[in-house]
């Protein structure tokens, strides 16, 4: 059974820097697509950023773009998402998702199959 730790999560200062990692196990991960994700109160699951667990290929959301990083460590099974020049509006949970089989780095959250528990990042103004 598949299973995404994400952790990382925190407060920071608007302008700070934080990195999640996402712990996946129970898979065989080379064919998947990693992404991030990110709900806010009321409003709708957010396109993040995702890689692909055989490439490296990566996608990111129009808001992230420059500011966002996301990579992977084959070798312990994690996807980081390293997050700059961070806005109050960012904050949110943060979950990491994985897609079996997706044959392009998906924005849709309707198209991956496993999803952590979330972690919260809050910052501050």
């Amino acid at each position: 059974q598949v299973q995404l730790v994400e952790s990382g999560g925190g407060l920071v200062q608007a302008g700070g820097s934080l990195r999640l990692s996402c712990a996946a196990s129970g898979g065989t991960f080379s064919s998947y697509v990693m992404g991030w994700f990110r709900q806010a109160p009321g409003k709708e699951r957010e396109f993040v950023a995702g890689i692909s667990w055989s490439d490296s290929t990566t996608n990111y959301g129009a808001s992230m773009k420059g500011r966002f990083t996301i990579s992977r460590d084959n070798a312990k099974n994690t996807v980081y998402l390293q997050m700059n020049s961070l806005k109050p509006e960012d904050t949110s949970v943060y979950y990491c998702a994985a897609g079996r089989g997706l044959l392009v780095v998906s924005n849709l959250a309707g198209q991956y199959d496993y999803w952590g528990q979330g972690t919260q990042v809050t910052v501050s103004s």
